[in-house]
């Protein structure tokens, strides 16, 4: 998932998929978007990780701008996954953006980190 602009133009969200050990199942890709946007619906999100029996994932999408701050549209869609996790019982441990490094910026933003995910 490397955060290099020059190989994803396009942007593009995963999950990495855990075990109850929390060790790595699979990283899969879930959506690839246009130029500017990539949509994911909750159960897109949560197929894999149902067929794989994970036991908790992290959701990764990247910024091809560079600037990993996440969105409202970033922002509803974690508070969506997060509320299906809960009911499904399959654990968000964190949503990761990813951007570019520059100065006076992170080159990913977590929302876990943010206080978003608990």
């Amino acid at each position: 998932m490397s955060p290099s602009r020059s190989r994803h133009r396009k942007p593009w969200l995963r999950v990495v998929l855990l075990n109850t050990k929390q060790q790595l199942i699979k990283v899969a890709t879930v959506s690839q978007g246009s130029v500017n946007e990539s949509l994911a619906h909750p159960r897109e999100v949560f197929k894999p990780a149902i067929v794989l029996s994970a036991y908790s994932f992290i959701l990764v999408h990247n910024h091809p701008s560079g600037d990993p701050s996440p969105s409202e549209a970033d922002l509803r869609l974690t508070r969506r996954i997060l509320e299906a996790s809960r009911i499904l019982q399959i654990n968000l441990l964190d949503h990761v953006i990813i951007g570019s490094p520059a100065a006076g910026r992170s080159s990913y933003f977590s929302f876990k980190e943010g206080g978003v995910i608990s």
